[in-house]
């Protein structure tokens, strides 16, 4: 899996790791991916490190040529590395649209096209990208991001339809605000002073008036990757606090 650092990344690693998966974590920063590896080992649960950075091919064909080397097989591959970004069309430049494109379009595209090669041989395998409610609704501010999101919203739907026959579904998470170490960061920064204020404003968006955690992100993306969801291919599942219905 792409992006197991923190946050929703790292809760989903331990998560399937938990279940008996040998998770291999791609990640640009290794500090992060170690610390979640250790605590993966310190469970009894199997993880390596493989340094990868989704913008560049290069890096993500040896990425999955680690793992072939490592495991018979390629099972699950999530797609979760992903880069945030605030402003509306005009405030977004073009450096702007060009990093979020590369990690949160390209990343998903090079890590998914590698992916197929490995479980077309195999005749089975599951894809589960990491989207977002923003690839459904319209946000304020979040043009780049967006519309990065909605790439990913519609490659799940084209890997789907493009590789059912050869046993390999896809589906993708859309979740609302779920707090993380970056949410945390990103108030800080942005407001500082006014955490606690503009946390709860944060929280409240969510008509059940909170934001949802890693852990909860985690257990949908486990019962998605599962056998008992093998029914399951094509779809974008929201996990929103009731923002969609309200």
């Amino acid at each position: 899996m792409t992006g197991a650092g923190s946050g929703i990344g790292q809760a989903i690693a331990k998560t399937f790791a938990a279940a008996g998966a040998h998770v291999f974590i791609f990640e640009h920063d290794l500090k992060g991916a170690e610390e979640t590896a250790n605590a993966i080992k310190a469970a009894d649960g199997a993880a390596t490190v493989v340094q990868c950075d989704v913008t560049s091919a290069d890096s993500v064909a040896s990425a999955f040529e680690q793992v072939g080397r490592a495991a018979s097989r390629l099972d699950i591959l999530v797609n979760n590395a992903g880069i945030a970004h605030v402003g509306n069309v005009e405030k977004t430049t073009e450096a702007d649209l060009d990093r979020v494109y590369a990690v949160n379009v390209k990343g998903v595209f090079l890590c998914s096209q590698a992916g197929v090669k490995m479980m077309s041989k195999a005749g089975a395998g599951v894809i589960l990208n990491l989207a977002s409610i923003a690839s459904l609704i319209g946000l304020a501010d979040r043009f780049a991001y967006s519309m990065s999101k909605g790439a990913v919203l519609t490659m799940t739907r084209s890997v789907a339809v493009d590789y059912i026959k050869q046993g390999i579904r896809c589906n993708c998470i859309c979740p609302a605000r779920v707090h993380t170490p970056f949410v945390d960061g990103y108030l800080r920064s942005s407001y500082p002073g006014r955490e606690q204020e503009m946390f709860k404003t944060l929280s409240e968006y969510q008509p059940i008036g909170r934001m949802g955690t890693p852990e909860e992100v985690a257990a949908l993306a486990l019962y998605l990757c599962s056998d008992e969801a093998s029914f399951i291919t094509g779809q974008a599942y929201p996990i929103d606090g009731g923002v969609l219905v309200f």
